[in-house]
């Protein structure tokens, strides 16, 4: 028994060794006392409380992470028997043990619910000792080996100390004797008395109410340690969550947050695209939004009109909506137009005021991401939103249609840009 201490003791010690390094505290002592029951064998007759007090615990605990463990430990104490109903028999006893402790209350998250409780599972094996002070054979102690496994509830009372209810089972193995001592641990008794050699097993309880005291220059024990990352504090919870407030800040007001605008000091009123860059639809170098014709080049010492005489300007407009210039785009996953093309609407509106004879299909497109037949349905809600937009401006209804087309299969699928051109609702003159 006293090899077995020192090598799990050793044991315990090298673990310390190697992984010296922790965010928290590994080692705890760990006293307890309560009851025991004698399951049995017990000699005919021969009865023991159901919750006899008189046993204690006493053990060091050494944790390699917030999970798995190792411990030490040894309990002594004595049955009786039931007053009144069974012969009167002393039985003292110690138990020595080395044990896997698992941390359950870790494993099973019970921070969720309460950072104040706790529950360890642990087993192993060790030596035993019974010494009979009244028998009928005056025999000398009986040596055993057991088997132990329990379950521990604990509450933290400081990050130093914790309250702990335990239940222990131990199965004795080459148990000679009754747990009374006065029969030998077989089904048949020898006569005359002698021992039969059977080594028969023999199992017992124990509960008990005990403390843990943790030792260590950390803050927490690895019983109660909850890595950092795994939770967010609210300070770095509020930290976030201002700072995705000033990714999605808007400055210019030309609908494109700031992270991805290229140009965050655009002029109020600028056409821009997806990347918030102000557009000059017919390469004239002015801004479409400076632009008096922002579909036909032309100098800007002419308003970036053309300088000849445009016979037909509506024919223009509507070559500009037929070559798909004319275009409003969405977000992804979105039947909201993004404000910055919601203006194309106004110039197709223009257009059809100045033509009541000409009438125009609205066509939705969607990218590549996603199902055909949610495409087919998320296109048809762009158009349908388009055609609302279109109504709203003066046109009659007899002379708009809208369809979803779903997936444009025109656009490069490798190119986050082109996906977002093809996220559009196109013009076309019927």
């Amino acid at each position: 028994m006293k090899k077995l201490l020192i090598t799990a003791f050793l044991a315990i010690g090298m673990t310390h060794f190697i992984y010296a390094q922790k965010e928290f505290n590994q080692w705890s002592i760990e006293a307890s006392g309560g009851f025991n029951k004698s399951m049995g064998p017990l000699s005919p007759g021969y009865l023991s409380p159901t919750l006899n007090i008189g046993h204690a615990d006493f053990g060091a605990r050494f944790m390699f992470n917030e999970f798995f463990g190792l411990k030490a430990d040894f309990g002594f104490g004595k049955f009786n028997e039931v007053q009144g109903e069974s012969p009167e028999f002393t039985t003292n006893y110690l138990r020595v043990n080395a044990q896997m402790v698992m941390n359950a209350g870790r494993m099973l998250t019970i921070e969720n619910f309460s950072n104040r409780l706790g529950l360890l599972v642990h087993f192993g094996t060790g030596f035993g000792r019974l010494n009979y002070e009244q028998t009928i054979y005056n025999q000398e102690a009986d040596f055993v080996y057991n088997i132990i496994s329990g379950v521990t509830s604990q509450f933290k009372l400081t990050n130093r100390l914790a309250l702990s209810g335990d239940i222990t089972y131990i199965h004795n193995g080459r148990q000679t004797y009754t747990f009374d001592g006065n029969s030998y641990n077989a089904p048949i008794q020898p006569n005359p008395p002698a021992n039969p050699f059977i080594h028969a097993p023999g199992g017992w309880w124990t509960g008990t109410i005990g403390l843990n005291f943790y030792l260590g220059s950390q803050e927490q024990h690895a019983d109660w340690y909850i890595a950092s990352d795994r939770y967010a504090t609210k300070e770095e919870l509020a930290t976030q969550i201002g700072e995705i407030k000033d990714m999605l800040k808007d400055s210019d007001g030309d609908g494109i947050p700031d992270y991805l605008d290229k140009e965050p000091n655009t002029p109020a009123g600028a056409r821009v695209n997806s990347l918030g860059i102000t557009l000059d639809s017919d390469g004239d170098g002015m801004s479409d939004h400076e632009d008096n014709c922002p579909f036909l080049p032309g100098p800007s010492s002419n308003g970036g009109c053309p300088i000849e005489e445009v016979i037909d300007p509506t024919d223009y407009i509507q070559k500009a909506i037929d070559d798909q210039y004319l275009n409003v785009y969405f977000a992804f996953d979105s039947s909201k137009p993004l404000q910055y093309s919601v203006s194309a609407v106004q110039f197709v509106s223009n257009f059809l005021k100045k033509n009541p004879g000409t009438s125009l299909e609205v066509k939705g497109y969607a990218d590549e991401l996603g199902s055909e037949d949610y495409n087919i349905n998320l296109s048809e809600k762009r158009a349908k939103a388009v055609y609302d937009l279109l109504i709203a401006s003066g046109i009659e209804s007899s002379r708009l249609s809208y369809k979803g087309f779903g997936e444009d299969t025109s656009v490069n699928k490798d190119s986050s840009d082109a996906r977002q051109m093809a996220r559009r609702v196109s013009f076309e003159i019927n």
